[in-house]
């Protein structure tokens, strides 16, 4: 078969879109964060001061606990588990990011600028020359770098076009169609977006590394996570051997019925990421609307969860006052597996993030600490930890070990999973159906805090 100019143009530039493929994550953008609603961004606290976590009483005799007294910084916490809703603008942040890069990338390949029409509208946008600081910088840095892209900005004011119909031109339809897959590579042999491209890239300073080694450059502590961010939505069958849970599978994740569940399928690292990601589009947003930033959000210490969870008091088994797990009203407090059943409680699998069926502490703002999910915390998992942790804001970390502590029990869970004082983990790299997370970060000043 004889190719055609227009044909062998098409095919090159088919493989060069296809050649961006693995080597695009996503970036951060100016994030235009509206005033989040319901309870994704609503935090609970300050939690400081002195308190006594662990248990002198395990009813299976796990020693992993004992009494301790320990002393946290002022923290905030998350009202409620972090919803589907709020994970997605994670999910489709890195997806309308990479996307942006891509385009920008090629277009800059083609000479376009943001002038030009069709995917010139992509193009990075121009190096603000005017501005002494940012000349500065690109001219005495950037243009040294290894990433030929390094400081290019997206422009994040065009608006996407993802349907087929409103493609502006056909550079434009060879980079959208290199993020989705072939209808011959799906389970419904319809179109779908490459999950696996999905990813976000963010860097954090190893402090505790660098504090051994003083004398090295702190750059040499900078860690790069790159970290693909779509839950595993195969975790509701993966999890239950001999069980249908393909209505789950298909729809827990996107459906808008479950907007207000809580995410489930991501691992400790997606966890992390997300917390990054959250500190950015927060802080942007407040410095948009002139207000100071705020500390990042970040998994809570397994200290700073439990302390959360008896709201300050030692000597509660629940984080509500009693034994009972059953209301007067004959109700269950929380969403778990109790003796007679998944659904003896009220729910077969996960209940909203904001539940009003379920118990509400009278002196707790805190939903679910106990059942619904489990949830990740940022330490290690080690049974003795609670014998050698510092007293003064613990935290035991072992980067080396994959196990972190989850904690609060899950709606597949039995009772004892929910005891404050209980302590579970699992591997940093797996995902169920049955742990999702909260995050905190440092209280601030009330003038400074949001």
């Amino acid at each position: 078969m004889l190719l055609t100019a227009s044909r062998y143009f098409k095919i090159l530039l088919v493989s060069l879109s296809l050649a961006l493929v693995g080597q695009v994550v996503a970036q951060r953008k100016p994030f235009d964060i509206k005033r989040m609603r319901g309870a994704e961004d609503v935090m609970v606290g300050p939690f400081s001061g002195t308190y006594v976590i662990g248990t002198a009483n395990d009813p299976y005799g796990v020693e992993d606990a004992p009494r301790k007294e320990v002393t946290v910084k002022k923290f905030v916490i998350d009202e409620t588990e972090v919803s589907n809703k709020e994970y997605r603008l994670f999910v489709k942040y890195v997806r309308d990011s990479i996307t942006r890069t891509k385009l920008a990338r090629l277009a800059e390949d083609l000479g376009l600028t943001p002038e030009d029409d069709g995917i010139g509208r992509f193009a990075y946008l121009p190096i603000d020359t005017t501005k002494v600081a940012e000349r500065y910088y690109y001219e005495n840095y950037l243009l040294f770098s290894d990433d030929m892209y390094a400081g290019r900005r997206l422009n994040w004011d065009v608006k996407l076009e993802w349907q087929p119909e409103g493609y502006p031109d056909i550079y434009y339809a060879e980079i959208m169609d290199s993020l989705f897959l072939e209808p011959f590579e799906t389970y419904t042999g319809k179109r779908m977006l490459d999950i696996k491209q999905l990813k976000y890239k963010y860097t954090w300073f190893d402090a505790k590394a660098a504090s051994r080694e003083p004398e090295r450059n702190p750059r040499d502590f900078v860690r790069e996570e790159i970290v693909p961010v779509y839950p595993d939505t195969l975790v509701w069958l993966k999890d239950f051997d001999y069980s249908k849970n393909d209505q789950m599978f298909n729809d827990y994740f996107w459906h808008e019925r479950f907007d207000d569940y809580p995410v489930v399928g991501v691992n400790w690292e997606q966890a992390r990421a997300f917390c990054d990601f959250k500190t950015h589009a927060i802080n942007e947003g407040y410095k948009k609307l002139g207000k100071p930033v705020v500390p990042a959000y970040r998994l809570p210490t397994e200290a700073e969860w439990e302390i959360a969870a008896r709201n300050g008091d030692p000597e509660v088994i629940f984080p509500w006052e009693g034994e009972n797990l059953v209301l007067p009203n004959g109700k269950y407090r929380a969403n778990f597996k109790p003796d007679g059943g998944y659904d003896a409680d009220g729910e077969v699998y996960t209940a909203k993030v904001k539940d009003p069926k379920y118990f509400h502490p009278p002196k707790s703002k805190l939903h679910h600490m106990a059942g619904n999910v489990a949830e990740w915390t940022s330490s290690t998992y080690n049974p003795d930890s609670y014998e050698f942790f510092s007293p003064l804001n613990p935290d035991y970390v072992n980067r080396e070990d994959p196990r972190k502590t989850v904690r609060g029990g899950s709606w597949k869970d039995i009772a004892y999973f929910l005891r404050v004082s209980t302590r579970d983990y699992e591997f940093k790299d797996s995902a169920r159906a049955y742990i999702g997370f909260r995050t905190v970060r440092d209280f601030s000043p009330q003038k400074f805090d949001n």
